[in-house]
């Protein structure tokens, strides 16, 4: 499935935002990879980034979750999301990057272009949801703009160094 089709079920919306809890498990995920993997030096500043990454992935969760329960939809199996998005966004792995930033960069524009995209597509559709649609397109908007400020974050934190 992908984000650059028209939403026009409540099954297809679940489904993508069942996608979008899997991206933000994944910058959980690199982001405490890369806390493990910094020595006793560690540095503060990255430090708190990684550790606000993880803290505000665990929110864009519930709130996607708190949406996808007020669908009323039968869940898709998570192992069937979970290769939806690896094939999709997991081509890469931490150790991919040079650097901790880099990776959390591409995390970060990752989990925003995917936002960007699906909002996109629900105002492209007509279709009616379970949840109403303002409170849909105010959650995500919301997660978008958390997410574009995490770039900005990490493009700051990139440049002073």
């Amino acid at each position: 499935m992908s984000v650059g089709q028209r939403v026009t079920t409540d099954d297809q919306l679940a489904r993508l935002l069942q996608i979008g809890i899997v991206l933000e498990e994944v910058v959980e995920a690199r982001a405490y990879h890369h806390y493990q993997s910094l020595d006793e030096a560690l540095d503060e500043e990255i430090e708190t980034l990684l550790e606000d990454a993880a803290e505000e992935s665990a929110d864009h969760r519930e709130r996607l979750e708190t949406l996808i329960d007020g669908l009323g939809v039968d869940s898709v199996p998570f192992d069937e999301i979970e290769s939806l998005v690896d094939a999709r966004y997991g081509r890469t792995r931490p150790e991919d990057f040079d650097g901790v930033l880099y990776d959390q960069l591409c995390n970060e524009e990752t989990a925003y272009k995917f936002y960007d995209d699906l909002i996109e597509a629900i105002h492209e559709s007509d279709a009616d949801f379970s949840v109403d649609r303002e409170e849909l397109l105010d959650t995500l908007e919301t997660i978008r703009e958390e997410e574009s400020e995490g770039v900005r974050e990490v493009t700051e934190v990139m440049e002073r160094r």
